[in-house]
């Protein structure tokens, strides 16, 4: 069995990272080298870093940050936020990232999963998926959050993997920031149905959640931005904790 990986995620806001809860609500969380910087040293797998705007302004993702960041950094960095052609993925990826996330363009535009893996990889391509459930069904959303669409949870990702992405990384709308756990019961479906990696976000409050989304959820890696932001869990503290729970971490 692959190790399972912990992945620190940045969400940045007109250049700094900030964090909130259920996509709203959002707080200042610390300066995006520092902290890209701190989880490299502190043994983190990979780190993501989300222009959580970018779409919803119309504009591209801060390109000399990635720079600053990949520039400072030993892990792998999957960047997105603003993605919507070919040019903007090469951008990034000549900016220093290795991984290029596609949310909202990817709804709008399917075709774009097709074109990054023809052209980069199917490993360069996660598709990141916001997803809300409603009390009936798992339903997507774009632009941070702020728009629903007609694209089920399910069904677009099995399209995703079709189309060539290489990794899903699903946030549950409803578990975000609440500290409650991950979406365990969604996650283990999309593990079960896909054949490519899942990336579990939205809920981490405690080390033992992680461990229920690795056992439970049956996903290949956990995705948290506020415990790890305000020092409320270490990544060395943590992967202590899942191996001693005879997880096999990195």
């Amino acid at each position: 069995m692959l190790a399972k990986r912990i992945i620190p995620c940045l969400d940045i806001k007109d250049g700094t990272t900030v964090k909130g809860i259920n996509f709203v609500n959002l707080r200042d969380a610390g300066d995006p080298v520092e902290l890209g910087i701190k989880y490299s040293e502190e043994g983190a797998d990979e780190l993501v870093f989300l222009d959580i705007t970018a779409t919803h302004e119309g504009r591209k993702t801060f390109t000399d940050l990635v720079k600053r960041i990949a520039l400072n950094i030993s892990i792998p960095f999957t960047v997105g936020g603003g993605i919507n052609e070919l040019s903007d993925v090469e951008r990034l990826l000549n900016a220093g990232a290795d991984k290029i996330s596609v949310n909202s363009t990817a709804i709008r535009n399917p075709q774009i999963i097709n074109d990054i893996a023809l052209n980069f990889g199917s490993q360069v391509c996660v598709c990141a998926i916001d997803a809300r459930f409603d009390g009936n069904k798992w339903m997507c959303y774009t632009s941070g959050g702020r728009n629903l669409t007609d694209k089920e949870l399910f069904l677009w990702a099995k399209e995703a993997e079709e189309r060539g992405a290489g990794e899903i990384l699903f946030t549950s709308m409803n578990h975000d920031g609440v500290k409650q756990g991950f979406a365990n019961d969604a996650l283990k479906h999309l593990s079960e149905s896909l054949n490519i990696p899942i990336i579990a976000s939205g809920g981490a409050g405690t080390m033992e959640h992680f461990k229920d989304t690795f056992e439970e959820g049956k996903a290949d890696a956990a995705l948290a931005a506020s415990v790890f932001h305000f020092g409320e869990i270490a990544i060395k503290d943590l992967k202590d904790y899942l191996r001693n729970e005879g997880i096999n971490v990195r």
